[in-house]
């Protein structure tokens, strides 16, 4: 009988409310029996929702006390870097929350660091979907035939205020206000990712981004223009949390267009027209939490068979470039005044 592997958390936030019930479905593969976050209020609350038995301050607390074979790392991105290292160290196997570093450059030193028999697998779920999965089986069987244009956008009023006169987005994810990269590294960068699985790399060609208000100091509004490598076709992505009209809380809405079909995502609903006409709708609720279930049992599977990660560190590279060549080309300035 194999024996389960012992996981220890770093980082009992808001992600890991949906990492955990991902872990207690996989009970019988691997035993959760540690969480570490500096504040132990916090990270006690958890350890009690989910019957962890034992807590810690710091990482490294965990991991000189508990005997793991596996860390999930889901602190804030500012640490990521630091955790994989020390994580990498103790020679155990890794799952980190994306992105892999607050920048490609540190990402890439990172890997450098690494030895190459470390196992870490960056946590990108968005692409897990069950509507991607199943968008990408139709790509796969040519219903669009050759892809001609791309477009996906992501629109919310999260950031306009409500009747209470809160930013809803800022009440949902607080730590929104303080980030200096928010739409594109902290949101964006999961459609980005999940465009390369749907059609293949791409390169950024321009992009803008704006703030809509004092509240946060980062940017809340994108335009991109992006050219698939292998053919040049256009890609755009248009982001904007400040959308009167719009929902608070956002959803994708995707089109891909080609010489035999279109296919489409409008929230939890995909459709295909052209080839073959298609619609199904998916659960939006489960497939939030699916998709951190899906994304986490293909860790512990890739685990078990030794194959490579799908959402492997040089693969968050790639999505990490584009994230980086869009501040860039951007060249916003968060001092300057929202519209």
């Amino acid at each position: 009988m194999r024996k389960r592997r012992r996981l220890g958390v770093i980082g009992a936030g808001w992600v890991s409310q949906y990492h955990l019930p991902a872990w207690q479905k996989l009970a019988d593969r691997v035993e959760l029996v540690a969480i570490a976050d500096p504040s132990l209020e916090t990270a006690s609350a958890r350890a009690e929702n989910f019957a962890i038995p034992q807590v810690f301050a710091s990482a490294e607390a965990m991991l000189n006390a508990a005997d793991l074979d596996i860390v999930d790392i889901c602190a804030p991105r500012e640490y990521h870097a630091e955790l994989v290292e020390l994580a990498a160290s103790r020679g155990v196997a890794i799952l980190c929350q994306k992105p892999l570093a607050t920048t490609h450059f540190a990402a890439s030193l990172l890997l450098e660091s690494l030895q190459p028999a470390c196992r870490l697998m960056v946590h990108e779920n968005w692409r897990f979907r069950a509507w991607y999965r199943h968008l990408k089986s139709w790509l796969d069987e040519g219903l669009v035939g050759e892809v001609r244009q791309v477009r996906l956008d992501f629109l919310s009023s999260g950031m306009i205020r409500d009747a209470a006169g809160q930013r809803p987005a800022l009440v949902r994810q607080p730590f929104f206000a303080r980030q200096e990269r928010l739409l594109v590294m902290e949101v964006l960068i999961h459609q980005l990712d999940t465009l390369r699985f749907l059609i293949g790399d791409m390169d950024v060609v321009a992009a803008k981004l704006e703030r809509s208000n004092k509240d946060i100091v980062a940017e809340d509004i994108a335009a991109i223009t992006l050219r698939r490598r292998v053919d040049g076709v256009l890609v755009q992505v248009i982001g904007n949390l400040a959308v009167h009209g719009a929902p608070p809380a956002p959803r994708d809405q995707l089109r891909i267009i080609g010489t035999r079909g279109t296919v489409s995502l409008d929230g939890n609903r995909l459709t295909a027209a052209g080839a073959a006409d298609r619609d199904e709708q998916f659960d939006a609720d489960a497939t939030y939490q699916g998709s951190y279930d899906a994304a986490i049992q293909h860790f512990i599977d890739r685990l078990d068979d030794g194959m490579p990660f799908e959402t492997s560190p040089e693969d968050n590279l790639e999505t990490l470039k584009l994230v980086e060549d869009i501040y860039r080309l951007a060249a916003f300035d968060p001092a300057r005044e929202p519209r």
